[in-house]
């Protein structure tokens, strides 16, 4: 293990869906982001709709049943996210990094109500399916003592833009490179969630 006032500086983006997440980790090498750890990790543990969708799901049962199953899911997602950022660090540490940042694209929508107004809106049910997952990673980004980024997906490209200095499309023909010697998967999801990280180191 590296000596920690040797250790480089490590973020790790995440773009959240429901029940898993896109994790890309990244450090700054002469001012270029290097891709050190690239992963889709589960947030639950069993991956069927009936747990990636937990307020579908709960919309479907008696309100009785609606509150505790939520609860269920939270505690969980909270718990594999924790073991997801822990293993993360643990990583990058034995390589010589310290993860310094978990960076986190949120959605661009409004406070949620409370669960019975959530379970009578097709559109606050699918929100609070991604809220639920995306308040489990900032949770344990804390919980592992990590410095935390947020920034809004419909704002990130403007941003990195004007931070980074890149023409629009100088950006994305960097991140497109940014995942050649990776190979497969590189989608919208791991470029955003390299994007959101590369800016946290900023």
């Amino acid at each position: 293990m590296a000596d920690g006032s040797f250790m480089k500086h490590a973020a790790v983006g995440f773009r959240a869906h429901s029940g898993w997440t896109s994790l890309v980790a990244i450090s700054l090498e002469e001012g270029s982001p290097l891709v050190l750890l690239r992963e889709r990790p589960h947030l639950v543990k069993t991956f069927t709709y009936e747990f990636r969708q937990p307020y579908h799901t709960a919309a479907k049962r008696p309100p009785v049943e609606a509150h505790g199953f939520i609860s269920r899911l939270r505690v969980e997602a909270r718990g594999l996210s924790y073991r997801v950022v822990r293993s993360v660090q643990m990583n990058l540490q034995k390589r010589g990094y310290e993860l310094k940042c978990c960076s986190l694209l949120l959605a661009s929508g409004k406070p949620l109500p409370g669960l019975p107004k959530i379970l009578a809106s097709h559109a606050l049910i699918h929100a609070a399916d991604g809220e639920l997952f995306r308040e489990a990673l900032l949770r344990a980004s804390k919980r592992c003592g990590v410095e935390l980024f947020t920034a809004k997906e419909s704002e990130l490209l403007a941003r990195a833009v004007h931070d980074l200095h890149l023409q629009p499309n100088e950006l994305r023909r960097r991140l497109t490179y940014l995942g050649h010697p990776l190979g497969s998967p590189w989608s919208q999801d791991e470029k955003f969630a390299a994007l959101v990280a590369w800016l946290s180191l900023l």
